[in-house]
C-alpha cells in the first residue's frame, strides 16, 4: 500500500461535514466506522466516545486545508506537525497478502498505529498520509472546492496544478453558473449600447438646435 493512499483518510474525515450547508454526516458510531473504509479491524474499535474526538480532529484537519487554500504555507505545516506529534505512527515494511508472479512478497511501506482508541489510530494515519502528500507535491496541492457553497477538501494530483473543485459534479455546476453569468452579461450589453446611442443622438440634436437659435 502506497503511503499517499493514507491522505484519503484526512479528506474523508474533513468532508464528513459541510459547514456552509449546515450538514454533518458524522452523527453515529456507524458513520465513524464507515470512515475506515476497508480497514474493518480498526473500525471495530470505534465507540460512542469517538464521535466527539473525531469531530475535534476533523476541525483541526480542516484548518490545515484552509491555511493551505489561503496560501499560508507555514501555518498549514505547523498545524499538521502538531497532529503528527500528538498522534505518532510506526512506519513498517510489509508484504502481507500481496505476492508477485513467483509467489514472493511485494514489500511496501505500511503505517502501523498503536492507538489507545479508534480516533487516535485514524488520526495518526490521516496526518501521516497528508504529510507525505504535502511534502511530495507541495502545500498548494491541498485545496478547498471553489464551487460555493461546497468547500469540500481535495488533494490536487493533476500534472499542471489546475484542480479547483472536489468533484466533477462541482466542476460542472461551476462551469454552468459561469456560462449563465456570461450569457446574462451579453444579453445586457446591447440594451446599454442602444441606450447610449439614443442619448448621444438626442444630445447632438439638442446641440444643433441651440446652435441654430
Amino acid at each position: 500500500m502506497e503511503l499517499a493512499y493514507y491522505s484519503d483518510y484526512a479528506v474523508r474525515l474533513v468532508n464528513s461535514e459541510e459547514p456552509a450547508r449546515g450538514k454533518d454526516s458524522l452523527t453515529s458510531v456507524e458513520a465513524v466506522r464507515d470512515l475506515f473504509a476497508g480497514n474493518q479491524q480498526a473500525a471495530r474499535r470505534a465507540t460512542d466516545a469517538d464521535l466527539t474526538r473525531f469531530r475535534s480532529v476533523r476541525a483541526r484537519l480542516r484548518a490545515v486545508f484552509e491555511a493551505a487554500d489561503k496560501g499560508e504555507e507555514t501555518l498549514a505545516v505547523d498545524l499538521l506537525n502538531s497532529l503528527l506529534l500528538e498522534f505518532p505512527v510506526s512506519p513498517q515494511i510489509s508484504g502481507h497478502d500481496v505476492r508477485d508472479e513467483d509467489g514472493r512478497p511485494l514489500w511496501h511501506m505500511h503505517l502501523a498505529d498503536h492507538p489507545s482508541n479508534a480516533t487516535a489510530g485514524y488520526t495518526a494515519i490521516a496526518a501521516m498520509g497528508l504529510a507525505f502528500h504535502l511534502t511530495e507535491y507541495g502545500v498548494d496541492r491541498l485545496g478547498l472546492c471553489e464551487a460555493a457553497p461546497c468547500r469540500n477538501a481535495y488533494l490536487d494530483t493533476s500534472t499542471n496544478r489546475s484542480r479547483r473543485y472536489c468533484s466533477d459534479r462541482c466542476a460542472t455546476r461551476a462551469n454552468v453558473a459561469a456560462y449563465r453569468a456570461r450569457k446574462r452579461l451579453e444579453a445586457e450589453r446591447p440594451g446599454r449600447s442602444e441606450g447610449s446611442i439614443g442619448l448621444a443622438a438626442e444630445t447632438a440634436q439638442h446641440t444643433s438646435a441651440s446652435g441654430e437659435r
